[in-house]
């Protein structure tokens, strides 16, 4: 870096204006070519806007924690948006009564397959039991898959990759694999990818219609809870706390 640029990129990357105003315009331009592409999966806004945002923080050096002190105010709007979710879900209040049944039994398959799968592949590999309890609650949203890795004994911070990496991989590979079943239905596509990708996922369906929306906010939702509630009982049940 020349003295000059050396010196201007000093004041921007103290300013939470412009890491605030980078990360939108990442993700715009990201979603632009998204739609461009005619929605190619391998073009996700997350995982493209993610690469770019890491490609600019490893080219100017920027430690993350300074991107992330810098975008704090990202991290408050989860909250607002989690709870505007409920919105398009209350649309659907006639659908969830009638499928109640169907939703409590995919919930239950869907959650301890999530949980099972990680916890059998990792120890398969031969990792560690903290690794083990870290990867557990992976599909679940963000807060509540750290919280319960940390009460468990596992490590918040590779939880969190784990959680990310979850969500993309499930939002890229839905479309193939309700192809591939030969599932059409929006509930069913939407309540999957909730379940399945959190927050990502959830995204991903609202891109589709609101009724994957509205199911995929259910899903990310009522999985939440139920990881919290069967990633204690299975680690005891497995004998691995």
């Amino acid at each position: 870096m020349t003295d000059t640029f050396a010196a201007v990129w000093h004041y921007l990357a103290d300013s939470t204006l412009f890491w605030l105003g980078l990360t939108l315009l990442v993700y715009l331009g990201a979603a632009t070519v998204y739609q461009r592409s005619g929605g190619n999966p391998l073009l996700l806004p997350v995982l493209t806007a993610v690469v770019v945002v890491v490609g600019v923080l490893y080219y100017t050096k920027t430690p993350y924690q300074v991107y992330a002190e810098r975008t704090w105010f990202l991290k408050f709007l989860i909250g607002p948006a989690t709870v505007a979710l409920a919105i398009p879900l209350y649309g659907q209040l006639a659908r969830l009564k009638r499928l109640f049944w169907p939703i409590f039994v995919a919930l239950l398959a869907g959650s301890a397959t999530a949980i099972l799968s990680a916890i059998g592949i990792a120890r398969f590999v031969g990792a560690s039991v903290q690794t083990q309890l870290s990867l557990a609650p992976k599909s679940a949203t963000m807060p509540i898959a750290m919280e319960v890795a940390a009460l468990s004994g596992g490590l918040p911070s590779l939880t969190t990759i784990a959680v990310a990496i979850t969500g993309i991989a499930g939002a890229i590979m839905a479309g193939g694999l309700f192809k591939l079943v030969r599932v059409q239905d929006p509930e069913v596509e939407g309540f999957a990818l909730g379940l399945s990708a959190h927050a990502i996922g959830t995204a991903r369906a609202f891109q589709s219609n609101d009724t994957a929306g509205a199911f995929a906010a259910l899903g990310m939702g009522l999985n939440g809870i139920a990881t919290a509630i069967l990633v204690p009982l299975i680690l005891a049940v497995l004998a691995i706390i």
